[in-house]
């Protein structure tokens, strides 16, 4: 039976998890750590060769002090796909975790006949001001209007 072990010390490895579950017939023990930095993320599992001592593991080890953390110990559970999943497992949230699509036709309607709306943000310019393209345009423009 495979059994969860929660709320790991960051100093629990594969090896000192195994230690830990030694008395119970552990197969193998596995940290789970990120992919990037390659820190624990605080759980792992245990594989324990008879379901009778991985019960008496649950009994045992769940809420057992470990370097000041109570252990969480459960029956591992199958893992959940994420990709259009509900959120929640339960009737809280029906909502699937996959972002919503926009309509591609829905887009720039409003500008008529299919092109996208040009907005000219230098209608209110004064007569003789030309428009700014660079950033030393810019920043000389930003000094005249300080002077």
């Amino acid at each position: 039976m495979k059994l969860y072990v929660g709320n790991l010390p960051w100093s629990v490895d594969d090896n000192a998890l195994k230690e830990l579950f030694t008395s119970y017939g552990v197969e193998e023990a596995v940290v789970i750590k990120d992919k990037y930095s390659g820190r624990s993320k605080g759980f792992g599992f245990v594989t324990v060769t008879d379901d009778a001592a991985a019960n008496k593991a649950i009994s045992e080890m769940h809420e057992k002090d470990i370097e000041g953390r109570a252990l969480t110990v459960s029956e591992a559970k199958p893992m959940v796909a994420r990709d259009d999943a509900p959120r929640y497992n339960d009737s809280r949230n029906s909502e699937s975790a996959e972002a919503p699509m926009a309509d591609p036709s829905a887009i720039n309607q409003d500008a008529g006949e299919g092109e996208p709306e040009v907005v000219d943000d230098n209608s209110d310019a004064e007569a003789g001001e030309k428009d700014i393209e660079t950033a030393d345009e810019a920043i000389e423009d930003a000094e005249a209007d300080a002077a």
